[in-house]
């Protein structure tokens, strides 16, 4: 499990949790028993104090299934799962192949819906997950993660262990791994975030000594709502316009109450960081700040910009930030840039889990929601986002993709990489063409 459910959101405010060479302390946060991910809520940054193994036990799995479930329909509302084209998993594991799931990480619990899919094709699903998954739950959550086949990864560092125990499992276990290569849940579950190419090079390099086939399935998520949840909706919005001391504009369509706070929130951000607000249009003007802010930090930190998208150069500048703060006996003028810093790189992301025109493209009811639930989690600083009412998920199996034995050029995870995520990409398309075609949206 890859990032994906309680603590990887940026928020506006709050100092970064992390203190050099101290034992960390994780009493503020809760995990259920069950496992589950990491979303993009703030989370520990540094050094891992350990790692955790998979211990997968199918027996235990299956044992845990009614929880599981449970927590989907009372928890999360999710009342029904509806898993297409589960032939293609299954018809991979009766090859012998080794199986690489590569899912959009869509929603929060999304990590349930996967082990819920898991039982009925067959076999349960490894995952790789954050190492923050493990060290911010309790000993016996941490158990129960690995029983489930999660197993712990440090995103922010060249993770060998973690790496050689994916292509392992890729090699000769029964079971598929899970890999999210998009890293973080950004709500915008109709739009696909630019892969990572970490999933791609973990197969590849599996691939080229594995005595069997590797493949990677393509597998995409989405959620809808059973009813229409627009009067809760609304109720968010007020409360985010009183939060600024903004009358609540209660006349106004939902879509331009949102369209205004947004120019509104970014405006303040622009000022704080830029001094003046930016002309342009709202997706000019994020990427605008956003590059203004990483481009500082970078100068500043002397890590060069090698044109990845921007996960990938925040990670490489938090490594540097990292490294300073676990120096010893650090002085406080000395660290608190140095934890500033971190917040800055943490607003990074959260600006590009903004694309900016989601909601403007398509107003349609799920989108709407998922950016609530943004501004919920930003704003009103709630772990997770409301739950507005019952859902219906998704799961969606593409053909699976031969992963070759050999790199013919030195491209090759990069292309491995766009391949996959125009198949997960296709998957959700084709999820949401049905859909419209069945209920005329």
């Amino acid at each position: 499990m890859n990032a994906g459910s309680v603590a990887d959101r940026p928020r506006m405010s709050g100092n970064t949790r992390i203190q050099p060479r101290q034992p960390l302390n994780f009493s503020n946060y809760q995990l259920s028993t069950c496992p589950q991910l990491l979303a993009m809520n703030r989370q520990p940054y540094q050094t891992p104090p350990q790692s955790w193994p998979p211990l997968m036990t199918p027996w235990i799995v299956k044992l845990w299934r009614p929880l599981i479930n449970r927590e989907l329909r009372r928890g999360q509302k999710i009342t029904h799962i509806e898993v297409q084209g589960i032939e293609h998993p299954q018809q991979a594991l009766r090859d012998n192949c080794g199986v690489m799931v590569t899912p959009n990480h869509s929603f929060h619990y999304d990590s349930y819906v996967m082990i819920e899919t898991a039982h009925r094709v067959g076999q349960p699903f490894h995952f790789l997950s954050a190492w923050q998954v493990f060290a911010m739950s309790k000993p016996f959550a941490q158990r129960v993660l690995q029983w489930h086949g999660c197993f712990s990864i440090n995103r922010e560092a060249a993770d060998l262990k973690a790496f050689k125990q994916a292509v392992d499992i890729l090699q000769t276990s029964p079971q598929p791994l899970v890999v999210f290569p998009e890293g973080d849940i950004y709500h915008s579950n109709d739009r696909v975030t630019p892969f990572r190419d970490g999933a791609a090079a973990i197969a590849m390099s599996a691939a080229k000594k594995s005595e069997r086939k590797i493949v990677c399935q393509p597998c995409a998520l989405k959620c809808f709502y059973e009813k229409d949840p627009s009067q809760e909706l609304a109720e968010v919005m007020t409360r985010l316009e009183q939060r600024f001391n903004w009358r609540p504009r209660t006349s106004w369509p939902l879509d331009q109450r949102i369209f205004a706070y947004a120019d509104g929130l970014l405006s303040l951000k622009e000022i704080e960081y830029i001094g003046r607000q930016q002309s342009g249009t709202i997706p000019e003007r994020i990427q605008g700040l956003a590059n203004h802010v990483l481009a500082r930090l970078e100068q500043t930190y002397g890590v060069t910009n090698a044109g990845g998208i921007v996960p990938e150069r925040v990670k490489e500048v938090r490594r540097a930030v990292i490294k300073q703060l676990e120096t010893p006996d650090l002085a406080e003028e000395v660290r608190q840039p140095l934890v500033e810093a971190m917040d800055d790189l943490f607003f990074v992301v959260q600006l590009f889990s903004y694309p900016g025109n989601y909601l403007a493209e398509k107003p349609t009811l799920e989108r709407t929601a998922e950016t609530l639930d943004k501004f919920e989690e930003d704003v009103l600083e709630q772990d997770f986002p409301g739950i507005r009412g019952e859902r219906h998920a998704i799961v969606r199996f593409g053909p699976p993709i031969e992963v070759p034995k050999q790199r013919d050029q030195r491209d090759a995870v990069a292309r491995m990489t766009d391949q996959l995520e125009h198949a997960v990409q296709g998957l959700l398309d084709e999820i949401n063409q049905e859909r419209a075609a069945k209920f005329k949206v």
